[in-house]
């Protein structure tokens, strides 16, 4: 059996996400896969953070033969275990974390601005004011 190491892709038109994988040769695209070794996004803007890998498990199917496909050598090359872009890809991953952290205070913040002010507890909502004397003689 010939293993390819190559991508496998997921998500949707236009908005495509790859998993790197060990496969035979002769499966479809998205068929069955040996295992999986990794990800590429690449729809993040940041691209040292598009491809994260599994450089051992990566190391071990190269060891016993399997072929990477021409994009996933790349991709090895730069973000294996020995990868040329190693301490980009760990500053792009650190920055990209910080920022999904910034985000969820401010969309929480942003669900409670549009919810409306908030009561203390214990406080009733104001009263409407009493009918005067002349719209109840009108009611009769």
């Amino acid at each position: 059996m010939a293993v390819r190491i190559r991508m496998k892709k997921l998500g949707r038109r236009h908005r495509s996400f790859y998993r790197i994988c060990a496969m035979d040769s002769r499966t479809p695209r998205d068929g069955r896969v040996l295992e999986e070794l990794g990800t590429y996004d690449p729809m993040i803007p940041d691209v040292d953070a598009r491809a994260v890998l599994d450089g051992q498990r990566i190391d071990y199917w190269l060891g016993v033969g399997a072929q990477p496909s021409d994009k996933v050598k790349v991709l090895i090359k730069k973000y294996g275990t020995a990868g040329t872009h190693l301490p980009a890809q760990e500053a792009a991953l650190d920055r990209l974390a910080q920022s999904r952290r910034r985000l969820e205070p401010a969309q929480v913040e942003a669900k409670t601005e549009t919810a409306g002010p908030e009561q203390p507890a214990g406080e009733q909502p104001p009263e409407e004011p009493p009918e005067s004397p002349a719209a109840e003689d009108r009611a009769e």
